[in-house]
């Protein structure tokens, strides 16, 4: 948000394969913008380009599909994009096409056999990818159907939140608060228990905390035996979700956990910051990152120009 102003940005995921970085914007309507390194610039008459010696992530291609989706996570499952449909209760598969279909969703939503996908009534709202859906959890505030749904002032959340297994579709874990971020590493689920400011690890039908940090956990990746773990403010209004959380001290910032012992390592505070949805790490192989000089002094013309004549791989038979 801080350079690209995509609308409220939340899930992201890389497709290291591909070399693309996928995006979701949860707006009406949801889009996922697709993200890959640029290669080089268009030769110019009308404007003197310096040669850049980078590989700068820009936007390649966005597609588009309806609000009520309410996308979340991103994850490569097969090789294949899927969200959470948290507004279908449900996880969906995205093709390259700009289909969408739903793949998968909890048995609890059933009602007289047929599932309810026309409310949010669980915010299922993470994926903890395997080799195949079967493979696969997802992350939930509930498994109850109610008049109180997600977003309700007096949805009840303290240790509602669940863990969906995806071969059964039922619960397998209980006791999280508002969970977020479940991720597969070293053959175990982890989980950002969001409402107490936790990273989690399942083990036997229960989450057991192993860290705790200062704000709502939630994006979460691993490299090695390092888990990166975001922290985000607590949102004044949504404060009743935070139950474990001393919100007034509540910081944005990203932490290195030893995943071995739960010993923070380093932390990345943002003062002014205020929400991270979603981690990833990149390869400095694929990308530099993004085109932007962090700090006061951003060469903004120089940006401009990029933009103006980058090439990827998608436009390189302009050239």
């Amino acid at each position: 948000m801080s350079y690209l102003r995509l609308p409220h940005p939340s899930g992201l995921t890389v497709d290291r394969e591909r070399g693309c970085v996928h995006i979701a914007s949860t707006r009406n309507p949801n889009q996922v913008y697709d993200f890959v390194p640029a290669t080089g610039l268009l030769d110019r008459q009308d404007v003197k380009l310096a040669a850049r010696g980078d590989r700068p992530l820009v936007p390649a291609r966005s597609r588009f599909f309806p609000g009520c989706l309410y996308m979340h996570d991103l994850a490569l499952i097969g090789g294949e994009l899927h969200t959470n449909a948290v507004g279908h209760n449900a996880i969906a598969r995205l093709h390259d096409d700009g289909r969408c279909e739903r793949v998968w969703h909890p048995r609890c939503i059933e009602q007289d056999g047929r599932p309810e996908f026309g409310l949010n009534y669980l915010q299922l709202n993470s994926i903890a990818a395997g080799a195949d859906l079967a493979h696969s959890y997802f992350s939930a505030s509930t498994d109850q159907l109610s008049a109180r749904r997600p977003g309700h002032r007096n949805f009840l959340v303290d240790g509602r939140g669940v863990i969906f297994s995806g071969e059964t579709r039922e619960v397998v874990a209980r006791g999280l608060t508002r969970p977020h971020s479940a991720r597969w590493h070293a053959g175990k689920i982890w989980v950002d228990n969001s409402g107490y400011g936790e990273l989690a690890v399942m083990t036997d039908g229960r989450c057991e905390a192993i860290a705790r940090l200062p704000g709502w956990t939630r994006g979460l990746c691993f490299v090695g035996d390092l888990a990166f773990v975001g922290t985000s403010r607590v949102i004044p209004r949504f404060r009743q979700y935070a139950p474990g959380l001393e919100v007034s001290r509540s910081e944005c910032g990203l932490h290195a956990v030893e995943v071995c012992s739960g010993k923070v390592l380093a932390s990345l505070i943002w003062p002014n910051g205020n929400q991270i949805f979603a981690l990833d790490w990149l390869s400095p192989e694929l990308t530099t990152g993004f085109p932007f000089t962090v700090g006061r002094a951003r060469a903004r013309a120089q940006e401009k120009q990029f933009f103006y004549a980058f090439t990827t791989p998608l436009t390189e038979n302009l050239i």
